[in-house]
């Protein structure tokens, strides 16, 4: 193996990812940072209020679930620290946003992958109220008041549209140096472990499981690293995978089902402990939907004989 040749491989390869990604994630970030700053928001907030009752939940809840699923899992949970809501209201709140959250970016890389944008966001926006509508009608406790642990809060708010945009700049800027510097390293892993054929391996481990809920091997990188750092950085892998593994578009279609139902398993889980809720069976209900989901799907949609789509994360 020819060090120097795998790195600058890697290196390109991650390099290029974080181009194609950089290119949805900066001007959504900006968007949706300066949306929070508008009227828009509140309409949305006002819109959704009255359904809020079907999923056990009391009208004020549209807060953290709009701001989740506009921003991301950290804003929603701001929100949520700000309302005296009951240990089921927040337990109902936390399952439906680990499988809707951040839906503007994650739905667009997604679809940067090669999924179809309306798949993704009917089966994210279906499993978040449909266990909602599940969880509050099956259970009956939970009625006392959530007590919350302390999360680090920023108390400054832009006073002026020159602030609001810098602001925005400013997360979205961040949000690409995030990328470089989480995709580029793990490419240059990746590249490594292929290199080495530790992925050959490493996909024959996983091979049982991949069949089980009906992929083949070659998906179980992509499936690694959603489940690990998410849909957003994962899709750095995922493209990668589909322009020279060649997975097929309906392997590639199963894995994003189980991802967007179960994926950055310990972060999405650990972030939600200081509400003082139980992560366990939250963990529990995000995987088993996860694959039993996967398992219908796969069922119902036989192996195909069509070629692989390689390239299709670089369709436009």
């Amino acid at each position: 193996m020819n060090v120097n040749e795998s790195l600058k491989h890697g290196a390109k390869a991650g390099l290029q990812t974080s181009w194609t990604l950089g290119k949805v994630i900066f001007p959504v970030t900006l968007f949706v940072s300066l949306l929070q700053h508008t009227p828009l928001l509140d309409l949305l907030i006002d819109l959704i209020t009255p359904i809020m009752g079907v999923f056990g939940l009391r009208g004020d809840a549209a807060i953290p679930l709009v701001l989740g699923n506009l921003l991301n899992l950290y804003a929603a949970i701001g929100a949520i620290l700000t309302l005296e809501l009951t240990v089921k209201e927040v337990f109902i709140l936390a399952v439906m946003l680990s499988f809707s959250h951040n839906l503007i970016i994650e739905s667009t890389v997604a679809s940067k992958v090669g999924i179809k944008m309306w798949i993704i966001l009917l089966v994210r926006i279906g499993l978040a109220c449909v266990s909602a509508i599940i969880i509050n009608i099956v259970w009956q406790g939970g009625e006392k008041q959530a007590q919350y642990g302390l999360i680090p809060q920023s108390d400054v708010k832009p006073s002026n549209w020159f602030e609001i945009i810098m602001d925005g700049l400013e997360k979205a800027s961040f949000g690409i140096l995030q990328l470089v510097v989480i995709v580029v390293p793990l490419m240059i892993v990746i590249q490594f472990m292929k290199d080495l054929g530790w992925l050959q391996t490493f996909s024959r481990w996983l091979s049982p499981f991949t069949r089980a809920i009906g992929m083949r091997e070659n998906t179980s990188m992509t499936l690694v690293a959603g489940l690990t750092i998410g849909l957003a950085y994962g899709a750095g892998v995922m493209i990668q995978a589909v322009k020279e593994d060649g997975v097929s578009n309906r392997d590639l279609t199963l894995a994003f089902i189980f991802l967007v139902s179960c994926h950055a398993v310990v972060e999405d889980t650990l972030i939600f402990v200081p509400l003082g809720i139980p992560v366990l069976p939250l963990l529990i209900i995000r995987l088993v939907t996860a694959i039993v989901l996967t398992m219908i799907v796969g069922f119902i949609w036989k192996q195909e004989g069509h070629p692989a789509r390689k390239g299709a994360a670089y369709e436009n």
